[in-house]
């Protein structure tokens, strides 16, 4: 009989590197299921929207807020309807303003465009850009929804 034995050699840089793989590609998995997968802390918006079309939430009509930048006050004019914010706009701008604050207008326009969707001044979002702009509108924005909010106590 004969014996066919057979050696394997392995380097341990080998070995190294196979693990450091394996580990690396166990990692990927991980975070690809991490970001990828459902979370359980989301909202459920049904039993919210039943709420708002059975009661008002604010007092409809146009609320002005002063928007302050740099020295500079404007103001803001919010449209809110029973439910909903609707409609943001600068009243009171002029060459000077819209030079020195050129994100301005396109901040206005961007929220007014989210707003048409979500009527939710919370849920508006915005670009790294224009951030701080975005940021002061909606603080503006939020005292005047204040102002037009129905107390229901």
């Amino acid at each position: 009989m004969s014996s066919k034995t057979k050696i394997i050699v392995l380097k341990s840089k080998e070995l190294i590197y196979t693990g450091i793989f394996i580990v690396l590609g166990i990692l990927l998995i991980l975070l690809l299921w991490y970001m990828f997968s459902p979370k359980e802390d989301e909202k459920d918006t049904t039993d919210t929207s039943i709420s708002t079309e059975t009661f008002a939430t604010y007092q409809p009509g146009v609320y002005t807020s002063q928007l302050n930048l740099g020295g500079t006050t404007l103001e803001l004019q919010t449209t809110i309807d029973k439910h909903a914010v609707t409609h943001i706009e600068v009243s009171n701008t002029n060459e000077t303003v819209t030079a020195m604050y050129p994100l301005l207008t396109p901040s206005v326009d961007a929220i007014n465009e989210q707003l048409q969707i979500t009527g939710n001044l919370d849920s508006v979002t915005y670009a790294s850009d224009n951030q701080y702009t975005t940021l002061l509108i909606l603080e503006a924005a939020r005292q005047a929804a204040q102002s037009a909010r129905i107390d229901t106590n």
